[in-house]
This record gives structure tokens, sequence and C-alpha cells, in this order.
């Protein structure tokens, strides 16, 4: 008897190590499509990086796809990851209203999506991992009503209308300003589109139009970069804070040049999509509503420098 149930414990224990061994054998050579907004910027140049370590480590094949900003090749670019019938469709959306017909096409050929960084205003997404926008934004709202002292004129260029993250981190900063702040006022707020180049454009225009500016709010490091640049060219010195912390934006806070950046992790955030597409592909099932994994926020200042 004492033989048979040995056998019966030696049948079961390997019997679950053959589905565990079947499920990681499901994801090897699995192909996962990875549809980015652009890498004409650093910050999405990691997230891709992070995601492409992980997907070396899981053994899946991970193609990615940058829409260079532009909608309308996001657009054909997830329709083309749909055709090639990838297991699991990640995206960060250019805009997060007209991606949704794209995700619904997903939706229908039966591929999970999970979106990055920026959240789509529809269609059935298994998980949305991001950082926390609105705290990110009255983040930055408190450390620069704590510079200015509770008194002051501030500039807030605002990312690409349309996208989650110019929107969440918008409305962060400013219901911060109004409910904790209110003696500090948006003088001027303007698109960017999250572009450096833009950025300083916009940034010398503003700085023609208004005298008085106390501090510049932007919603992300490469807006805030081109709008450093003007600063320095009109041999005025005014703090600004921006958020990503990428590589240049944390080398002008050590520097002294910029005032703060509120660092995501684009890498982890790249990482955990990864992941959670991985144990879809294994048969985990997917949540009946969007579950959202926040990846930590922290400010990057430097106290050695005097604003």
């Amino acid at each position: 008897m004492a033989r048979k149930v040995g056998v019966l414990r030696f049948g079961v224990f390997g019997l679950a190590v053959w589905i565990l061994a079947s499920a990681a054998a499901l994801a090897q050579g699995a192909v996962v499509g990875l549809s980015l907004s652009t890498l004409n910027n650093p910050f999405f140049v990691a997230l891709r990086d992070g995601a492409l370590q992980a997907a070396q480590k899981a053994g899946i094949q991970l193609v990615v796809l940058d829409a260079q900003d532009r909608v309308d090749k996001q657009v054909a670019d997830i329709e083309d990851l749909v055709q090639r019938r990838v297991r699991v469709l990640l995206v960060n959306p250019t805009d997060s209203a007209a991606v949704v017909p794209a995700i619904q096409r997903a939706n229908q050929a039966g591929i999970p999506v999970i979106t990055v960084d920026r959240a789509a205003s529809g269609g059935k997404v298994a998980y949305h991992i991001a950082s926390d926008n609105v705290a990110g934004g009255r983040m930055a709202a408190e450390f620069i009503c704590n510079l200015l002292k509770g008194r002051g004129k501030v500039v807030e260029l605002e990312g690409i209308p349309g996208t989650s993250a110019a929107r969440d981190r918008g409305q962060g900063f400013n219901a911060y300003l109004k409910e904790k702040c209110p003696r500090v006022t948006v003088v001027a707020r303007q698109t960017a589109n999250f572009d450096r180049a833009q950025g300083l454009s916009v940034m010398e225009n503003i700085l023609q139009a208004q005298r008085d500016i106390d501090a510049v709010f932007a919603h992300n490091d490469e807006m805030a970069l081109g709008a450093l640049q003007a600063i320095k060219a009109s041999g005025r010195k005014i703090p600004v804070v921006g958020f990503d912390a990428t590589p240049d934006a944390v080398k002008a806070v050590e520097a002294c040049e910029m005032a703060a950046t509120v660092a995501q992790q684009p890498a982890e955030m790249g990482r955990l999509a990864v992941e959670k597409a991985v144990e879809l592909i294994r048969g985990a099932k997917a949540p009946a509503q969007t579950q959202f994994i926040p990846v930590p926020l922290k400010l990057v200042t430097n106290p050695r420098c005097n604003w």
C-alpha cells in the first residue's frame, strides 16, 4: 500500500512538473508585437530596451515597430501585427483615442492587448502598465510651489494633445496648484508635443510675450530641455521642471541647469509588459477589466543648487 501511495505521489509530482514545463514551452519562440509611439525620444528607447531584454530572457521574439509619432502609421503598424497573428500586442499609443479602432481589431482577432506608459480610451485592454501620471504632475507642482514659497508665475508646456500622459500630468499639476498653492498661477500654457525643438521655439515665443516667469513645468524632459535652451539664450535664469528623468535631463539637474525632473522607469515598464505577455501566452486568464500596474515615481533634484 505504501508503495502505491509513493507511486501516486510521484505521479502527481511528475504531472505538475510536466504542466509547468509545458506552460514554459508554450512561450518559447512565441511572437509578441510592440507598437511604440516614437523612438526619437530616449524614454521610449529605454522602454524598448527593457522589453527586448525581458523577451530575450523569456525566449520569445519581440517585433518592435516605431510609429514616428504618426497616428496613421501606428494604426497601420498594429494592423500589420494583427495580420502576423502575434500572440500578444503591446501598445504605447500615439493618440489615446485614435488608437482604439486598431485595438478593437486586435480584440476581434483574439489577441490580448497591453498598453504601456499611455492608456487607450477604449477597446479591451488586459493590463495598463504606467507611472501614475496624475501623481507625477502633483509632485512637480508641489516642488515648484515650495521653490517659489507659494507665490509666482509659471509656464506649462503640454505634451501631445489626446495622449493620456499629457492629460494626466496636466491634471495633477493644475489640481495641486488650485488646491494647495493658489498664488502660483499658470500665465502661459502651450503644447510643444513632447518635442525638444518645439519646446525651444514655443518657449522663445513665451519669453518674448511674458515679462515675468518664475518657473516652467514641461510634461516631459525633451520639452524641458528645449525650454532650457531658450531660457539660456535669453540670458535669464528660470527653474525648469521636467518629467521622465532621461539621461540628458538628469545631467542638467546635476549641473544645476534644470531644477528637477520626475523620474519614471521606462525600462521597468517594458520589462513588466513583456512578463505579463508571457504569462498570458502560458495560459494565464486575462482580467475582466483593465488591471493597472503602477511603476513607482520619484523626484530627481540637486540640493546643492541655488534656485
